[in-house]
């Protein structure tokens, strides 16, 4: 239910405006929902940043692991002189696992979080003297038109971290098919996948015990309240995290801890105790079911890579 109340214009960035669409389009819907793309402001990266330091949080040093032991291979795939297209850049941490091994020619960061993104690749220009670095401040599930004077010929785009599990399926299709549509033929596609394991060694991962991943969760509450002219109070709301077996996800939420009212703008929007603001999916695939959700959007297989534990992927794809 939505009420009309008088507000006080504010102006907002192109970022606030989309943060604000998405709260009110989201808090309208049944059941309540945001995209995870909004957990990543600056304080967002910087708290995911120390989730994948967690000792319960196995997806980013197992990815590690895996393209330090492949990076030959990789190098082998990509060829010489690739140009690197790193989607959802962040710190740029893995990325740096790479760069010796196939000496690209270029480098493009791209990431929604636009400071982090300024940070990060400013590092690496700093760090590789002899790198060409670019950035883009872009969202990457939708459209991309990539600049050319950073791809090259035959560009190597890097996905990691198992974010397309962020996507459902539909999504993730509608995603590979853009990206396919941006890269040229011959294009390398290297991706982070996370597997289906064992429901506690999920669920753990996602419900640290230092609640550093509730902080990221709540962040995006307090987005709405700093950015957004809202009364929302991250405190009446709480973290919540499980795998959903049947979709083969975990799910994220945020509960409300009583029956409450919420405003933003002008228009109020009622919460029942128990409540959930669904926050985020990560879907875990099988190999094969991933291969085939590629190969369904031009993407062939070329080679994977898994941990000895089975807990994680990372596939190099070629674009038909």
């Amino acid at each position: 239910m939505a009420l009309a109340l008088r507000s006080n214009e504010r102006s907002l960035s192109p970022e606030q405006e989309a943060l604000r669409d998405e709260a009110l389009r989201g808090f309208a819907a049944w059941p309540k929902t945001m995209s995870p793309k909004f957990f990543y402001d600056h304080r967002g990266s910087q708290l995911f940043e120390l989730i994948c330091q967690q000792p319960e949080y196995y997806p980013t040093r197992t990815e590690e692991t895996i393209l330090r032991l492949a990076a030959q291979d990789i190098a082998a795939l990509a060829g010489r002189n690739a140009s690197l297209v790193e989607l959802g850049s962040g710190a740029s941490r893995k990325i740096r696992l790479l760069l010796e091994a196939l000496r690209p020619a270029r480098y493009l960061g791209i990431d929604i979080s636009r400071e982090f993104l300024q940070a990060s690749t400013r590092r690496l220009a700093i760090d590789y003297r002899w790198l060409d670095v670019h950035a883009v401040c872009a969202d990457f599930s939708q459209p991309l038109k990539l600049p050319g004077n950073a791809l090259g010929q035959r560009p190597l785009a890097f996905f990691p971290g198992s974010s397309i599990g962020n996507f459902d399926p539909d999504q993730a299709r509608a995603f590979l098919r853009n990206l396919h549509q941006a890269l040229p033929a011959g294009s390398g596609l290297l991706i982070g996948v996370d597997l289906v394991k064992d429901r506690q060694v999920l669920e753990r991962a996602y419900n640290d015990h230092a609640g550093v991943t509730a902080l990221f969760n709540l962040n995006l509450v307090e987005r709405i309240r700093n950015e957004l002219d809202s009364d929302i109070d991250p405190r009446s709301f709480q973290h919540r995290a499980f795998y959903n077996e049947a979709e083969s996800r975990i799910e994220m939420h945020l509960i409300s801890r009583q029956a409450q009212q919420v405003r933003i703008e002008d228009r109020v929007f009622d919460f029942a105790a128990g409540e959930t603001l669904h926050t985020e999916n990560s879907y875990k695939y099988t190999p094969s079911g991933f291969r085939d959700l590629a190969g369904s959007c031009g993407f062939a297989s070329v080679a994977m890579w898994r941990d000895p534990a089975q807990l994680f992927s990372v596939h190099f794809l070629r674009r038909e």
